[in-house]
C-alpha cells in the first residue's frame, strides 16, 4: 500500500478492503509481517487519527494490508496489534491429570562456561589494575573512591566495582530513555556517548521500535480505548490525587470499589491495595510474621519479600528454587526442631513463593504445595505479581491455572503494574487478615493513597477481563451527562453460573464509568487473555526449536533466553535495536541473576500480532548464529518451517 495522505482516506481504504475480502470470500485475518524499517520519526502524534505523513506501508505504524477486524476503529496499530486471525488463539491451562514441570534447565558446553569465566576474569582484573594506578595517579577523577576533607567515601570501591567496571561498558543497553505508550510499539529517543556510556547526549531525533521489554502483558498500556475514556472521566470527576493515606483523608469510594472488586475477581473474602507494588511486599509481610514466626522462601524470591522479611525480625529458612523435595525435607525439620535455641514450637509459619518468577519463567509448582499445607499446616503466601492476569483461562493466576480454589491459599498477592497497566498491588485472603493488616500494614498508615486515575484504570482492566453483569431494567441516570458517559448500544448479560468467581456486577461499579459491549461481555478481556497464551507459547517453544537454551514453561509471558558471555549481552542488544525493524529487548545480567547465567528476557503481551514473534524469532535465528548462542538438545526445525507450523506448535501437548 502506498502512503496515505489523511486519516480519512485510511479508513476509507480499510473499509474498501474489508468489503472486497468479504465480496471475494477471502478474510485477511491477520497483520501482515513487518519489514519495513521503523524509521526515525518526529511526529508525537501515535493514533489513527494521525495526519503527519508517516508512511502506512511501515508495518510498525500502521498494518500494510488493512485487517477486516472493528479493531482498527478503536485501537491503535501501533499500540495493540491488529489481528482478528482465531488460529492465533489458546487459553493457558495446566492439564488435569498431568504433573507440573517446567522446562529442565541445560547447561552449555564446557567450553562457554569456561570463556565466561574468563572474561570475567579479564575484566575484573584490569578493572583493579585501572582503580589501583588511577588513585595514584589520577585522583581528581577517584574522589568518590578516596577518603577526602576528612569524609569517607560514600561508596566503596568493592561497592561500586561492578557499576563502574562491568556495567558502564554497556550501559547503553539500559535505562534508555523512551517517549509515548509503551504498547506493540515503543519510541526511543536517540542517544549516544563520547566517553565510553559516562554521558549520554540525546540527538533529537527518534526512533520506533518493536517492544519486546515492557510488562504490558494483556496490552492495556494504550492511549486509546475503552479504560483510557474511563480514567479520562475519572480525571474530570477527582482530579489527579487522593490528597492523603488510607487512614486519614485519602479513602476514597474509589478505593473501596476497587478493593471489592479485586475480592470478586481473586475469589477471596476480601483485599487491600497499596500504591507501590514493591512496598506490597515489604510493609505487609512485617504484619503478618514477626520474632517468632518462620518464613520458609524460595531461594529465587524477589527482593521485595526478602526486605519484608528483614523486616519483619522472624527467622527465615530458604528451600532449593522450586524442589518439592527441598522444601518438603526442610519442612520436617523446621517442626520437629522448632525455634533456635529454645526448641518451642514456632508461632507460625509462613510459606513464600511466587506464582511466576520473572526472571526464571518458571512458576510454583501449586498442586504439590497445597498438598504438603494439608500435610504439615503452614500458611501460604503466593507472589502473583507477573501471574495475576498473564496465566490462567480466566486470568485469575495460578491458583486458575491448575484449577485450584483461591480460599484454600491464605495470601494472595499481585501487582496491577504489569497485566493491568496501572500501578501498586494488592493483598487478598479472608476478611479477619486483611482487617488486621488495614493497621499493622505500614502502606495503609504512612503511604499516600493510590491515585483515582490508576484505580479507574484498575477497575476498567479488570472488568473487562471479568464481564459486566448489567441490571435487568437500566438505572436511570442522574444527569444528562451521566447518560452520554454509557453505551447506548444493547448489553448483553453474562449468567453468573458461566463464569469462575463471577462477573463484575453493575453496582460494583462507579456508575459515571463509561462501558463498552466489548467490556461488559467479557470479550475484550478473552481475547487479550487468548493471544498471549498463543504468543508466550510460540515464542517458548519457537526459541528452543531454534536450538537456544530457555528457562520456564512453556506458558509464561517471561521467556528467558540464555546469553552466559557478558560480552554477548551488550552485541546482542545492539543488533536487535539496530535491525530493519528494531526490537528493544530486556538484557539482564548480576545481580539479578547468577554471574554466569546472563540471559535476554523477553516479555510478551496480548498486543503483539503473530507476525511480531515472527520477526522475533527470524532476529534471534540471526543473531543466535552469529554468536555462537544454539547449545541446546533436541530436535531442531530451520526458522521458516517453525514460522510455517505455529499453529501446530503451540497447540502440541508437549513440545518434543
Amino acid at each position: 500500500m502506498s502512503s496515505l495522505p489523511t486519516a480519512a482516506s485510511y479508513l476509507s481504504a480499510v473499509s474498501e478492503a474489508d468489503a472486497r475480502a468479504r465480496a471475494h470470500g477471502a478474510t485477511p485475518t491477520s497483520t501482515p509481517a513487518l519489514s519495513m524499517s521503523s524509521s526515525v520519526t518526529s511526529s508525537s502524534e501515535d493514533t489513527v487519527l494521525d495526519e503527519s505523513g508517516v508512511d502506512v506501508a511501515d508495518g510498525l505504524s500502521y498494518p500494510r494490508v488493512p485487517p477486516t477486524s472493528d479493531q482498527v476503529f478503536t485501537t491503535v496499530h501501533s499500540e495493540f496489534g491488529h489481528c482478528a486471525n482465531e488460529d492465533y488463539r489458546y487459553t493457558s491451562q495446566h492439564r488435569a491429570g498431568t504433573p507440573y514441570k517446567s522446562i529442565p534447565e541445560q547447561d552449555p558446553p564446557y567450553y562457554i562456561l569456561l570463556t565466561t569465566y574468563i572474561s570475567y576474569i579479564i575484566v575484573i582484573c584490569l578493572g583493579h589494575v585501572r582503580d589501583f594506578v588511577g588513585k595514584r595517579f589520577r585522583r581528581a577523577n577517584y574522589k568518590h573512591l578516596l577518603p577526602w576533607n576528612g569524609y569517607a567515601a560514600l561508596n566503596s570501591d568493592f561497592d561500586s566495582f561492578y557499576t563502574r567496571r562491568l556495567k558502564l561498558r554497556i550501559d547503553d543497553c539500559f535505562s534508555h530513555p523512551t517517549t509515548g505508550v509503551p504498547g506493540r510499539t515503543i519510541v526511543l529517543l536517540d542517544r549516544y556517548s563520547t566517553d565510553y556510556n559516562k554521558t549520554m547526549v540525546l540527538t533529537g531525533t527518534r526512533t520506533r521500535a518493536l517492544n519486546i521489554s515492557s510488562y504490558n502483558y494483556l496490552g492495556f498500556a494504550q492511549g486509546k480505548g475503552p479504560c483510557t475514556a474511563a480514567v479520562e472521566a475519572a480525571v474530570e470527576k477527582y482530579g489527579w490525587s487522593s490528597g492523603g493515606t488510607r487512614l486519614e483523608a485519602g479513602n476514597l469510594d474509589l478505593h473501596q470499589q476497587a478493593e471489592a472488586l479485586v475480592a470478586r475477581f481473586m475469589g477471596t473474602e476480601d483485599a487491600l491495595i497499596s500504591s507501590m507494588g514493591f512496598a506490597t511486599n515489604s510493609n505487609i509481610i512485617p504484619g503478618l510474621v514477626g520474632k517468632g514466626s518462620l518464613v520458609i522462601s524460595d531461594e529465587l524470591n524477589h527482593a521485595s519479600i526478602r526486605f519484608g522479611v528483614r523486616l519483619s525480625g522472624a527467622n527465615v529458612r530458604m528451600f532449593k528454587h522450586n524442589d518439592m523435595k527441598s522444601l518438603e525435607n526442610l519442612l520436617r525439620e523446621v517442626i520437629s526442631q522448632g525455634q533456635p535455641k529454645t526448641h518451642r514450637p514456632w508461632k507460625k509459619i509462613l510459606l513464600i513463593v511466587e506464582g511466576l518468577y520473572s526472571m526464571e519463567g518458571t512458576m510454583a509448582n501449586l498442586p504439590i504445595i497445597m498438598a504438603l499445607k494439608k500435610k504439615y499446616k503452614f500458611y501460604v503466601f503466593v507472589d502473583e505479581a507477573h501471574s495475576v492476569g498473564a496465566m490462567g483461562p480466566r486470568g485469575r493466576g495460578v491458583a486458575d491455572y491448575f484449577g485450584i480454589n483461591p480460599r484454600e491459599i491464605d495470601i494472595l498477592m499481585g501487582t496491577f503494574t504489569k497485566s493491568f497497566g496501572a500501578a501498586g498491588g494488592y493483598i487478598a485472603g479472608n476478611k479477619e487478615i486483611i482487617d488486621r493488616l488495614r493497621i499493622q500494614g505500614h502502606s495503609f498508615t504512612y503511604a499516600e493513597a493510590m491515585t483515582p486515575p490508576v484505580l479507574t484504570q484498575i477497575i476498567a482492566s479488570m472488568a473487562s477481563i471479568m464481564g459486566v453483569t448489567m441490571p435487568k431494567t437500566p438505572e436511570k441516570p442522574s444527569s444528562p451527562s451521566l447518560a452520554l458517559l454509557r453505551s447506548p448500544e444493547p448489553a448483553p448479560v453474562i449468567p453468573e453460573s458461566e463464569v469462575i468467581p463471577g462477573t463484575a456486577p453493575a453496582s460494583a461499579l462507579p456508575s459515571w464509568m463509561p462501558l463498552v459491549p466489548s467490556m461488559i461481555d467479557g470479550s475484550d478481556g478473552k481475547m487479550r487473555l487468548r493471544r498471549l497464551a498463543f504468543n508466550t507459547r510460540y515464542l517458548n517453544r519457537g526459541l528452543r526449536k531454534l536450538g537456544f537454551i530457555t528457562y520456564g514453561t512453556d506458558d509464561s509471558p517471561v521467556v528467558p533466553l540464555l546469553l552466559f558471555h557478558p560480552g554477548k549481552m551488550a552485541v546482542f542488544s545492539r543488533m536487535m535495536r539496530t535491525r530493519a525493524v528494531p526490537i528493544i529487548i530486556v538484557v539482564v545480567a548480576y545481580p539479578a541473576t547468577p554471574l554466569v547465567t546472563s540471559r535476554v528476557r523477553f516479555c510478551l503481551s496480548a498486543a503483539h500480532t503473530k507476525e511480531d514473534i515472527d520477526e522475533v524469532l527470524r532476529a534471534c535465528d540471526e543473531i543466535g548464529n552469529l554468536l555462537d548462542l544454539k547449545h541446546a538438545d533436541g530436535e531442531r526445525w530451520p526458522v521458516e518451517e517453525i514460522i510455517e507450523r505455529a499453529v501446530e506448535l503451540v497447540r502440541m501437548p508437549e513440545c518434543p
